[in-house]
């Protein structure tokens, strides 16, 4: 039997009370037709364990939504937090996630079976996080992870994310083109791992300084599709900043950068 249904079938009586309260955990939300979806019984069980590890106090409004997951701002013990859901009632990526999955030697086993698959991809993106981060890549810290449920630093202040790249007005583009650049070639000589995805999308502009995020799908660069992937990197981004008047560095420049041994 799977583990979240023993955990499920020996909720305490206050665990059950918690539940049956719960749709009051998310505070004036736009989206209050959706929260069954999002916040079925096993996702709300993540989020109580995490409130009683000290983890966050409260879950807010949502940030941003995704096919495969929403963002909600939420507070914790010492700060402001964001909290990923990935849906465990949709699966319309499942896909691509496999794909993603299979390749990885990180993960090697797979089952194609979707509760079992999204929370393998919420610790993906988590074990890409925290190797990122760890090694100085400009990521959002990781701060925990339980099944579906991935909390991590908020990027943005007072409760206002901070705004995507496409979104915000660049003071010193040239600059942020730059700090894009070590940072792709960072993730690939020191993590390894190349973000697969990267573009004006997923990149968040604070103060100056740049936040890489959704890095589910990044997989080591030494696997075969890698080095495919990475060039898509490089180009969505040269493209992005040629657009904006940025004098850029050659594609293949910065692929040597990333991979040449020194």
């Amino acid at each position: 039997m799977d583990r979240l249904k023993k955990i499920e079938k020996k909720l305490s009586h206050k665990e059950e009370e918690y539940i049956r309260e719960s749709k009051l955990l998310v505070k004036h939300s736009e989206e209050y037709e959706s929260l069954e979806e999002v916040f079925n019984k096993p996702t709300l069980m993540s989020i109580y364990k995490l409130m009683n590890k000290k983890v966050i106090k409260w879950v807010d409004g949502i940030i941003s939504s995704g096919k495969e997951s929403r963002v909600y701002y939420a507070m914790g013990w010492k700060g402001e937090l964001a909290l990923k859901i990935y849906l465990t009632t949709s699966l319309e990526f499942k896909k691509g996630l496999i794909q993603y999955l299979m390749v990885d030697p990180r993960f090697p086993r797979i089952r194609h079976d979707t509760l079992y698959l999204v929370k393998l991809w919420a610790k993906k993106e988590y074990t890409n996080l925290k190797e990122m981060y760890s090694k100085g890549v400009p990521v959002p810290k990781p701060i925990a992870l339980h099944n579906n449920v991935l909390v991590m630093e908020f990027i943005g202040k007072d409760g206002l994310r901070a705004p995507l790249l496409r979104e915000a007005s660049l003071s010193n583009p040239q600059k942020i083109y730059f700090l894009l650049l070590n940072a792709i070639e960072k993730m690939v000589r020191e993590v390894g791992l190349v973000h697969g995805d990267l573009s004006e999308y997923n990149v968040m502009i604070l103060d100056d300084s740049i936040y890489i995020i959704d890095v589910s799908q990044a997989v080591p660069i030494t696997l075969p599709i890698s080095i495919e992937l990475l060039k898509r990197d490089i180009r969505n981004i040269n493209n992005y900043f040629a657009e904006l008047g940025v004098e850029i560095i050659s594609d293949e420049e910065i692929l040597r950068r990333c991979t040449e041994v020194e």
